[in-house]
């Protein structure tokens, strides 16, 4: 098993972010937060304190570019989460870990490892 991980997740679906956090507790990380807007989100961001992010690119009809931009300022790593029926990423986020929904518990670990990685 990888590292014990202190994780912000941004996902706008409730369910969805709750099926991830029991997933990544399960995997024996931490929630640091779980945001469901892009103005939480960027609060969270600019407050810090966790290790890793993973980011819906799709928020309530906005997109997260602007978090992941804060995030790779301040150094910490994140991975992209897309439910399919989107754009491909900016082109400075394409070498960024890309999780598909629906989440899978063996799909999760890979993603965190590499951001950790890149």
């Amino acid at each position: 098993m990888s590292a014990s991980r202190s994780i912000l997740i941004v996902e706008d679906e409730p369910l969805i972010a709750m099926m991830l956090e029991d997933f990544l507790e399960s995997l024996g990380h931490s929630i640091s937060a779980t945001c469901d807007s892009l103005d939480a989100a960027m609060a969270e961001a600019d407050k810090g304190g966790f290790d890793l992010a993973i980011l819906d690119v799709n928020l309530k009809g906005e997109n997260v570019w602007p978090v992941a931009s804060r995030l790779r300022e301040q150094g910490i790593p994140f991975v992209i989460a897309s439910g399919g029926h989107v754009d491909p990423p900016p082109p400075e986020f394409a070498s960024v870990p890309l999780i598909e929904k629906p989440y899978t518990v063996d799909r999760v670990t890979p993603a965190i490892n590499a951001a950790f990685a890149g």
